[in-house]
């Protein structure tokens, strides 16, 4: 077989006597084409119109120092963001707890809009029904301690004049120097001490009025922006996961506002029976006692009975056939609500066993107090969708 000759690129050279020689520029090297994933974060920026500060750069060149630097940073950045949230955490629970409200409520925002009504005119309907339960909480429960406090100090009196008329005593007196003992109590320090606590309790109560008024503010904030700050949270998310984080971010959510509000419903009803038997069996302040109750209800597993365990000893205060008769009623409701009530009004919102529900409430109420309490059950209904969508579903692949 005949083998071709090779060919070779030589082209002649140049004779030595020739002048310099005319070459052609080079061709300018072509620049690497941006990522595929920044070419995409850019084009979403230009979908949106975010795009005002040009075109992402090409990502760092990754080397030792540059990650021992990057590491370092990191832990800086890390404890500077834990002193500043340690110290900012009395704030941080506000936001969490307005938060909170807001997605609880945001249900009935929904339902009001579906009805034709503004999203603003609805926000406003929810939070005058808010100030509402407020108010009235608060009207309901001020008047009897004062009523109290008032009779307390009418028969101050009296209560002073039998003390002294009582021979046992002045005995007691004399034998104890309890004259001197007193004087010695009531002294500069004490007496500072005593109007120290009352300026303590003064700057409690106008801190409470000050913390549920932020909470109500923030409350009413994030319901007025609730889409716009979910739609602002989803797009945080890589544009390939962006639709699945988003199914189960509106599903986590759903079941938080679902859960709330059938906890309120079945704390409304609870206190709406408490007042009604109270008004039965001539309780004193029914309505005052039918708020604690309700308020008390709020508290999964727990709170039920602490509110059955306030209104049978004022029950048993009054007289013993009535506090007998409390004992009872909250039996008997108990039961209607744990296997009647609750059951039908949570079925539809959050699947959680009785066994995790009294573990997450033990938790929540260790850890974070009554907040945690409240948060407990619906954090527990979140992480289960988290482990059936995201866990299981990943560990089935492996």
């Amino acid at each position: 077989m005949s083998q071709k000759p090779e060919t070779t690129d030589e082209r002649p050279s140049p004779p030595a006597d020739a002048g310099p020689v005319l070459t052609a520029p080079p061709e300018p090297i072509p620049s690497d084409p941006a990522p595929a994933h920044l070419m995409g974060r850019a084009d979403a920026e230009r979908a949106f119109g975010e795009a005002k500060f040009g075109e992402p750069g090409r990502p760092l060149r990754r080397n030792p120092f540059l990650i021992g630097f990057l590491g370092g940073l990191g832990l800086a950045v890390a404890y500077a963001v834990f002193l500043g949230l340690s110290n900012a955490s009395s704030v941080l629970v506000l936001v969490f707890i307005a938060l909170f409200l807001a997605v609880g409520l945001h249900p009935a925002v929904v339902r009001l809009q579906r009805w034709r009504v503004p999203r603003g005119l609805a926000v406003a309907l929810v939070v005058l029904f808010v100030v509402g339960l407020i108010v009235g909480g608060i009207t309901a429960l001020v008047p009897p301690i004062v009523t109290q406090v008032g009779g307390f100090v009418e028969q101050l009196p009296s209560y002073v004049e039998a003390l002294q008329r009582s021979r046992t005593l002045r005995d007691l007196i004399q034998d104890y120097d309890l004259v001197e003992k007193v004087q010695a109590l009531v002294s500069t320090e004490n007496a500072s001490r005593v109007f120290g606590g009352v300026f303590g309790g003064a700057r409690l109560f106008f801190g409470t009025v000050f913390n549920v008024l932020t909470v109500l503010i923030l409350t009413i904030y994030f319901l007025a922006s609730f889409e716009r700050m979910k739609r602002a949270g989803y797009l945080l998310v890589p544009a390939s996961r962006r639709a699945r984080v988003q199914l189960i971010g509106d599903e986590i959510l759903a079941k938080v506002g679902a859960y709330l509000v059938g906890a309120l419903a079945i704390a409304l009803l609870c206190g709406l029976s408490t007042f009604v038997f109270a008004l039965t069996v001539g309780l004193p302040y029914p309505f005052a006692l039918a708020i604690v109750v309700a308020i008390c209800d709020l508290v999964p597993q727990i709170g039920a009975t602490l509110g059955a365990v306030v209104v049978s000893l004022v029950g048993l205060a009054t007289s013993l056939p009535i506090g007998i008769a409390c004992i009872v009623f909250f039996l008997l409701y108990q039961q209607i609500e744990n296997y009647l009530i609750y059951p039908k009004v949570m079925r539809r919102s959050v699947e959680v066993s009785d066994v995790a529900a009294i573990v997450a409430a033990l938790l929540g109420v260790s850890l974070f107090g009554i907040i945690g309490a409240l948060v407990a059950i619906p954090a527990v209904a979140a992480l289960q969708i988290i482990i059936r969508e995201v866990l299981i579903p990943r560990q089935a692949t492996r």
